[in-house]
């Protein structure tokens, strides 16, 4: 047995690359995304360590070229998800009883080998199947890095913290992993989130089914293979793509299931919390519930605000990966006073956006995700053009024809609870309501109170009474809040992610508020002079 404290420095985060014209990382990308887009890949299951094929396959197409098939995935059904929880359960104490160092190994050097030779094959799949661009994907790739780094650093965090004691008496506290198996539903999003779902219960000793977004397969995929070449025992994680409804019958229902990791649709969220509920006689233990889920992130802008900043923190807080983040800003309010300088620059700055093919590294949005966002796009924007409540500032057309193409769309509108001022829509789509000077405070309120969501949130004021005013009434509108910066780009270690209200339990993913949920306390008191006595001494009459 090792006798020495094995100890992990906080990590720093991953520098990004810049990709700049000239540079080797920029080279050796396009080489892979030439040689991933001329190939498909054929991505099985991997159950206990194996891989299992189906007759059941969906294809995995480019969103900006919809016709470009660059891989057929198999699909789990019941006998496949049964033997994914059956190799689970089988693998668990060998993980959990695996020394605490050698967990950790193979999370840091996944790290190491993500921020290294495999980063190229990351970003290119994320390129591909997400249509993401070169500095999106790299920002996503180097985030997923972080959560493994930070992920391996706050399980030991947790690991220090132990009980008092006093004399005679030794008192300490070890952190089992939870009794079954967890449950990871991943969105399409980011394959960071992905990646960061099933590995941050397992970095605790906790065991996985992983069910990845279909239209984000491929880079999750290549992930699982790499967690596999670092060391990662069969059956601890088992990738097994399916339907919500086949997870929902088989998985979740599982008396087993001891935890569900969660990035996705509000709908979904609560939908699984309620069938939890119906069924919470059947579990061995109370599931843990772990959700981070819809949006409609604000800027608020006051009428002493920067203009440039304002403008800028719009316009890619809205339109960077054509507003499929989670903190996308989906809605901003801007006052009367300033709103014809905005407006005005509004049009320039986003009348300079390229929308196209994202292995063009001039692009700034690619196309939005699948054809169902496309249709969820295409519904605002023809909604707004026949509401005399609404007018385009920019954008308002789409084209589906070749991949699904959104363009950039500012609306404004003329009340603030609009549908499209308060429902999440996932798309290069901002509506902007345009308030009068004096009725900040009512505004304000309109912002808390008009959605049900507290996801993410920026103000815009060079006023500091202003700001310490806006940030009160905003208080509870968001888990992450932004002074004077767009409401995107959290980073791990830095700014811990997550929101509460409809957008989720705010669990910071990357944290030790995260790993926390993924252990279950056990408290050991040791006498080491144990009372033979019965009686008290209160009990005498002397």
């Amino acid at each position: 047995m090792p006798n020495a404290y094995f100890t992990i420095a906080r990590p720093e985060n991953d520098p990004f690359k810049g990709y700049l014209p000239g540079s080797p990382e920029r080279a050796e990308l396009k080489e892979e995304l030439a040689k991933q887009a001329g190939e498909v890949v054929k991505i099985p299951l991997i159950i206990g360590g194996q891989e299992v094929w189906t007759d059941q396959t969906i294809q995995v197409t480019i969103p900006h070229d919809h016709q470009h098939v660059i891989a057929e995935c198999c699909m789990a059904g019941e006998k496949e998800l049964k033997m994914a929880i059956d190799a689970a359960l089988a693998a668990k104490d060998a993980w959990e009883e695996m020394p605490w160092e050698h967990r950790s190994a193979i999370f840091l050097k996944a790290a190491d080998m993500i921020t290294g030779p495999y980063r190229k094959v990351l970003n290119a799949s994320t390129m591909l199947g997400q249509s993401k661009t070169v500095f999106q994907a790299e920002i996503d790739i180097a985030e997923l890095a972080d959560f493994l780094r930070f992920g391996v650093w706050g399980a030991q965090e947790i690991f220090k913290e132990q009980p008092g004691s006093v004399d005679g008496i030794w008192n300490r506290q070890d952190y089992r992993a939870l009794d079954g198996f967890i449950c990871a539903i991943s969105p399409f999003n980011f394959t960071s989130i992905g990646g960061n779902l099933p590995t941050a219960p397992a970095i605790v000793g906790n065991v996985a089914l992983w069910k990845p977004s279909r239209t984000a397969v491929l880079s999750n995929y290549y992930y699982m293979k790499l967690l596999q070449w670092c060391g990662l025992p069969a059956g601890v994680i088992n990738f097994v793509p399916c339907t919500g409804g086949d997870m929902s019958k088989y998985v979740i229902s599982h008396p087993k299931m001891a935890g569900f990791h969660f990035t996705g649709s509000t709908a979904v969220f609560q939908s699984v919390w309620k069938q939890v509920g119906e069924n919470i006689a059947s579990y061995a233990n109370y599931p843990r519930l772990v959700g981070e889920t819809g949006g409609k992130d604000f800027i608020f802008a006051h009428n002493t605000a920067d203009i440039e900043p304002l403008v800028a923190a719009i316009v890619r807080g809205s339109f960077e990966f054509q507003g499929q983040k989670c903190s996308a800003c989906s809605r901003a309010f801007v006052p009367a006073s300033i709103w014809p300088v905005v407006e005005k620059r509004l049009k320039e700055q986003t009348a300079t956006i390229k929308v196209g093919d994202v292995q063009e590294f001039d692009t700034f949005m690619g196309a939005v995700i699948d054809q169902a966002s496309f249709e969820t796009c295409k519904g605002y924007i023809d909604r707004a053009a026949a509401s005399p409540d609404c007018e385009f500032v920019a954008g308002g057309t789409y084209d589906g024809s070749k991949g699904w193409f959104v363009q950039p769309t500012i609306i404004r509108c003329k009340t603030p609870t609009y549908e499209s001022m308060v429902k999440e829509i996932f798309g290069p789509i901002v509506s902007i309501y345009v308030y009068d000077d004096d009725k900040l405070d009512e505004t304000l309120a309109i912002c808390d109170s008009a959605s049900p969501y507290a996801l993410t949130g920026a103000i815009f004021a060079q006023d500091r009474q202003a700001v310490v005013k806006m940030e009160k009434a905003l208080r509870n509108a968001s888990g992450n809040f932004y002074i004077n910066d767009k409401c995107t780009g959290a980073i791990v270690g830095q700014q811990p992610f997550g929101g509460a209200r409809a957008s989720g339990t705010n669990d910071k993913a990357g944290t030790t508020l995260n790993i926390i949920r993924w252990v279950s306390a056990h408290t050991v008191k040791e006498s080491f002079c144990p009372s033979a006595a019965i009686a008290y001494p209160y009990m005498s009459e002397k």
